[in-house]
Formats: structure tokens, C-alpha cells, sequence
């Protein structure tokens, strides 16, 4: 990978950073929002159906979910920052197989560690 590329990926990273941020960020200020208000004893927002409060406990399991996964999103892009800055030459090397990764998957997920999803290798 030239150096060209390489900084072509690293604006890349701290792009998708920036977005994940931003999405973590209103994510957890959304649950912080809803906890204040449980807090002041608002009952507006309290179902008053069962089938609402399923729904509302649903909603809460997917927001908890889409939390986590955007912090490991986070997590797996700062280590490619951190992997990028430590040992440039590897960036863009399959851990596994120690081959490059395809460029095209590289600008879709420049965080990759490997060619392929980890459940592909046997």
C-alpha cells in the first residue's frame, strides 16, 4: 500500500470516528434524555397498553444493542488508527493469512483485520 493510500484510509477512519462518535453520542444523550424524565416523574411518556409497554421494551433492547455495536465500531477503529500510526507497512495486511486486503473492502470497512469475515476462515 503506498503512502498515498494509506492516507487516503486514515481520513477514511477518522471520518467513519467522527460519525460513530456522533451516532454513539446522540444515542447515549437519547438515554439520558429518557432517564430524566422518568426521573421527574413524567408520566406522559408511561404506556398505558401492555402491547406499548412490549413495544417500549423492545425499543430499549435495540437502542441498548445499537449502543454496543457502535462501541465496538468505535473500539475496532481506533485500534486501526492505532495499528496505522504503530506499523504502517501492516495496515491493509490480512492478520490471518498475511495477505492484502482487497482495496475495495478496505473503503468499506477501513477498519478491516482480514479478507473476509472471520466466520469465512476454517
Amino acid at each position: 500500500m503506498t503512502k498515498i493510500q494509506r492516507r487516503h484510509f486514515e481520513r477514511r477512519l477518522l471520518e467513519e470516528r467522527a460519525d460513530t462518535l456522533g451516532l454513539l453520542n446522540r444515542a447515549t444523550s437519547e438515554a439520558a434524555s429518557q432517564d430524566e424524565q422518568d426521573r421527574a416523574g413524567d408520566l406522559s411518556q408511561w404506556p398505558t397498553h401492555m402491547a406499548d409497554r412490549g413495544t417500549d421494551t423492545i425499543d430499549e433492547e435495540l437502542a441498548a444493542s445499537n449502543t454496543t455495536r457502535l462501541s465496538s465500531e468505535l473500539a475496532e477503529i481506533d485500534a486501526a488508527l492505532e495499528r496505522m500510526h504503530d506499523k504502517p507497512e501492516r495496515f491493509g495486511i490480512d492478520e490471518v493469512t498475511g495477505r492484502p486486503i482487497p482495496l475495495q473492502r478496505l473503503e468499506i470497512i477501513p477498519w478491516a483485520r482480514t479478507c473476509r469475515q472471520r466466520a469465512n476462515y476454517r
